[in-house]
């Protein structure tokens, strides 16, 4: 299993149709990581994403997936910033067609079990997969076989979801990190890292915006902390980064997933 690391440990979490290679650049003096996506790869989950296209939502919809993870993360490769993508599929095997991309470009590739939007979860990725253990796990052994970093973005308050007990089992199948939106339960993270110990990195969401948010995580017993809606805030992000700094102990610099 490849390991995630990087500092300072604040990453820019994914917005759908906006979280590009240019994106993560306007942030990159802030944050440690980038997560950019999400985008959907096989064919149910583009025809969810031009439905929600069509009520005014903002979505990536190249005509080769693959390819533009591909040229993003390429355009990426000199920033001095850890890169990934969030993927979106129905099926398993686009998934670790876009992990063998992220892997051979030194990047992370995070599966989206987290997206909650009705066209989504009835094309069955997102939301849907947080209560198919099974397949969710497939998928994350599928991109791991791949030697890719592999991560998973979960949320809380899913009812019938056990996160804690999922977070173990996509550890043992062979996640490097869970990206927790906690959304009002900020205290699921504790028991996601209680469950997992140091088998993943956790990364906690939701509600970041201020030196308060860092620490509650932080006391928790998060290994980062990511923004997303205000990403594009340098003020936002000015002032999570300082307290970031100073609430894990981090030195201001940065390193790519290690093996």
């Amino acid at each position: 299993m490849t390991e995630l690391t990087f500092t300072p440990r604040l990453a820019l979490s994914s917005l759908s149709g906006e979280s590009d290679a240019e994106w993560a650049r306007a942030g990159e003096e802030y944050a440690g990581a980038a997560v950019l996506g999400g985008i959907a790869l096989d064919s149910r989950s583009r025809e969810a994403a031009r439905e929600l296209l069509e009520r005014e939502r903002s979505e990536f919809l190249p005509a080769d997936p693959i390819a533009f993870i591909d040229r993003q993360l390429a355009a990426l490769e000199d920033a001095p910033i850890t890169a990934g993508f969030n993927v979106r599929s129905a099926t398993v095997d686009p998934i670790a067609e876009a992990a063998r991309v992220c892997r051979d470009r030194g990047a992370f590739v995070e599966i989206n079990a987290h997206c909650r939007q009705a066209e989504l979860c009835a094309a069955g990725c997102g939301e849907t997969l947080l209560r198919d253990t099974p397949r969710l796990c497939e998928y994350a052994e599928a991109a791991a076989e791949t030697g890719a970093t592999v991560g998973v973005k979960v949320r809380a308050e899913v009812p019938g979801v056990d996160l804690p007990t999922l977070a173990r089992a996509l550890a043992d199948a062979g996640a490097t990190y869970v990206h927790v939106d906690a959304m009002d339960s900020e205290s699921v993270v504790a028991d996601v890292v209680a469950a997992t110990g140091s088998d993943l990195f956790v990364i906690a969401n939701n509600g970041v915006r201020d030196a308060e948010t860092v620490r509650e995580y932080r006391a928790h017993g998060a290994d980062a902390v990511s923004v997303g809606r205000p990403s594009d805030d340098p003020t936002v992000l000015e002032r999570v980064r300082v307290a970031v700094d100073r609430e894990f102990d981090e030195e201001p610099t940065r390193a790519r997933p290690q093996s």
